[in-house]
């Protein structure tokens, strides 16, 4: 005798999970809208395969796995506008590493200007690195309550604005709070949410899109110096700041380009339950009890102690032993160059399949191949030297430059991940500030360039070897502890389901008769398959 497969539509009970229930000589599988697998597929298979066989974007965090849904429950499409998004995350990111850069062309007219010296200049700088880094909280606070296009626009608007201010100001105060601070804090809250769209918009070609939007920094460093050194000869540096600060409106425009992905339309069951669900927190400090976000954060602020001391130093290097100034300028731009293809290079190895779920080992490595250069560089004695050393850093810099975001994305997920880079740049912003300045105070004390070289290529050394290691001995063993937990949890819960009382199953089948009388039209078709029937 055949027996029939009858699937039926979404039940009115509050409960979400798949029943199944005998009534007389049918078998009737009861579903929410998406078809759930047969009974003689069920077996072997635990409860958290079946959950990562429904098409949720997965992310391999360190040593754990992360079931990855964006805020607005839509998948990433991996493309599409996405790479609209892409091109804005690639001249956000651009304009906020290079920018702070391309301002030191101006610095000379700025000493003659106001009679200050060199360091009095050079805080401006330092100024927009510390807000680009130090204000991280804010712009996740921001980002939480208002959204990432409305953040970026207002970001743009203050980044132009204070380049503005700046080429009316008649003191070098001034300049710290119109080009430092307002321009700092502009950049800020363009560079976070663009970072946040681009984790939202791509799931499987991340690695990817996060290689090439980073490759803006090489490129706009390569492209703002010497468009700097134009406009100081042609309009002097106010008509440069002017000019600059109109540049900075572009900002506006890439912000317009994050459109927020549209959620899908949900069932009065399903809007009773987000209901009840609480608010999301402007910040979001649960992510300190992830032990990947702890490892990642202290080995990530170990790391910017030396990251940015070589390509400062490299330069007073070559002509420290002799070379002259447009010979040694060069060698930043053989390391710009170098930059420019490794970082999307990196974001296409880190994308493959085998290398993607390891990909925070290939990010100690590559913190370790930048560490392992530097100490070398130490030994350089010639002009080869030295371009060997900026060719290799430019390799292992491009892959830091790739990765860090990348696998921070990968430990906490997108819901968690607008708070966790914010806390993560607040702790990067101490170290970002102390690295270089100690660097230099080094240098005064022992007068030989490398020694410089030997501290921040160990502090980088240092830093790979934490997350690796707290990687491999720390974070996985308590995965894999807590994946037990849980299948144990769910074989309890089937059991529980198998040894149901008779009892249990006729009041089940009188719930479904009465259902299929009163939404008779809602049912799904019937389906006839004597193969699987029992």
């Amino acid at each position: 005798m055949n027996r029939r497969w009858v699937a039926l539509g979404p039940t009115k009970t509050p409960s979400t999970s798949a029943a199944l229930t005998l009534v007389g000589n049918q078998s009737l599988l009861l579903s929410n809208s998406s078809p759930q697998p047969r009974p003689h597929q069920r077996s072997g298979r635990s409860g958290t395969q079946r959950k990562l066989e429904r098409g949720n974007p997965l992310n391999f965090t360190m040593g754990a796995v992360v079931l990855d849904d964006a805020p607005s429950g839509v998948k990433a499409p991996d493309g599409g506008w996405g790479w609209a998004v892409l091109f804005g995350g690639f001249v956000i990111t651009g304009f906020s590493y290079a920018f702070p850069k391309a301002v030191s062309v101006f610095f000379k007219e700025l000493i003659r200007e106001f009679g200050v010296g060199y360091s009095d200049t050079a805080w401006i700088s330092s100024i927009l690195l510390a807000m680009l880094y130090g204000t991280g909280p804010l712009c996740s606070v921001c980002v939480n309550r208002f959204g990432c296009r409305p953040v970026m626009l207002v970001g743009g608007l203050f980044a132009s604005l204070g380049m503005v201010a700046a080429s009316f100001c008649t003191s070098i105060i001034q300049l710290y709070f119109t080009a430092g601070v307002i321009t700092g804090l502009g950049l800020a809250l363009n560079f976070q949410p663009s970072l946040i769209m681009l984790n939202r918009y791509f799931d499987k070609r991340r690695p990817l899109a996060n290689g090439l939007a980073a490759a803006g920094s090489p490129v706009f460093l390569c492209t703002l110096s010497p468009l700097g050194q134009v406009l100081q000869h042609e309009y002097g540096w106010r008509g440069g700041f002017l000019i600059l600060g109109g540049l900075l409106l572009n900002c506006c425009v890439c912000g317009a380009l994050m459109r927020p992905l549209e959620p899908p339309k949900k069932s009065e069951a399903v809007k009773e339950i987000t209901e009840k669900k609480p608010k999301k927190k402007l910040l979001d400090f649960s992510v300190f009890k992830d032990g990947g976000f702890l490892v990642y954060t202290v080995a990530a602020s170990i790391m910017v102690l030396g990251l940015f001391v070589p390509p400062v130093f490299v330069v007073s290097y070559a002509k420290d032993l002799g070379y002259p100034d447009t010979k040694s300028a060069f060698l930043l731009s053989i390391l710009g160059f170098v930059d420019i293809f490794a970082r999307p290079i990196c974001g296409v190895v880190a994308g493959l399949k085998w290398i993607r779920p390891r990909c925070v080992y290939l990010f100690s490595f590559s913190m370790f191949f930048n560490g392992f250069t530097d100490l070398m560089g130490s030994m350089a004695h010639n002009y080869g030297g030295l371009v060997a050393f900026c060719i290799f850093f430019g390799i292992s810099y491009g892959m830091v430059g790739a990765l860090q975001f990348e696998v921070l994305m990968t430990i906490v997920g997108t819901q968690k991940f607008s708070s966790a880079i914010g806390l993560v740049l607040l702790a990067e912003a101490l170290a970002v500030l102390v690295g270089p300045p100690s660097a230099g105070k080094l240098l005064d004390a022992t007068g030989r360039y490398m020694f410089v070289f030997i501290i921040a290529g160990i502090e980088v050394v240092i830093s790979a070897l934490v997350l690796a290691l707290g990687n491999f001995f720390c974070i996985k063993k308590k995965s894999e502890e807590l994946h037990t937990k849980e299948e144990a949890a769910e074989r309890e819960e089937l059991n529980k389901s198998e040894d149901k009382t008779p009892e249990d199953a006729k009041v089940d089948s009188i719930e479904v008769e009465q259902f299929l009388k009163d939404e008779p039209e809602k049912n799904g078709e019937v389906v006839t398959n004597p193969e699987t029937c029992v």
